[in-house]
């Protein structure tokens, strides 16, 4: 009687592996894109949340609404309670320049410090 695994072509188990670890890295690559184009948008949102504050003087209460405005939106997305937007002005703030994918530890401890005040 023949058996699943007799049926299968002698390389199939090499292949599967070889399947197995494409997709696991094309998933992670995937993973990792979406990630830096998130940070890059939130930047970009807290850039422009600075921007305007300085231009146009708004307050809190600007935020408060652009945040409500954004999560009846876009309802599936988290990230855009008050607090986190004001997290994104600051991260704005202490990394003007944005650098995806180089070491910034200075920047990321500066963040960490502005953030502390918040909590």
């Amino acid at each position: 009687m023949n058996t699943p695994s007799t049926l299968l072509p002698a390389d199939y188990a090499a292949w599967l592996a070889s399947l197995k670890k494409r997709i696991s890295g094309a998933r992670q690559r995937a993973l990792l894109a979406a990630n830096e184009e998130q940070i890059r948008l939130y930047h970009e949102i807290g850039a422009e949340i600075l921007q305007r504050q300085s231009h146009h003087g708004w307050g809190a209460k600007v935020i408060d609404r652009l945040s409500s405005d954004l999560r009846a939106e876009f309802p599936d997305m988290k990230g855009f309670s008050s607090r986190n937007l004001k997290y994104m002005k600051v991260f704005a703030q202490v990394c003007p320049e944005l650098q995806i994918g180089q070491q910034t530890p200075l920047c990321q401890d500066r963040c960490r410090l502005s953030l502390r005040a918040f909590e």
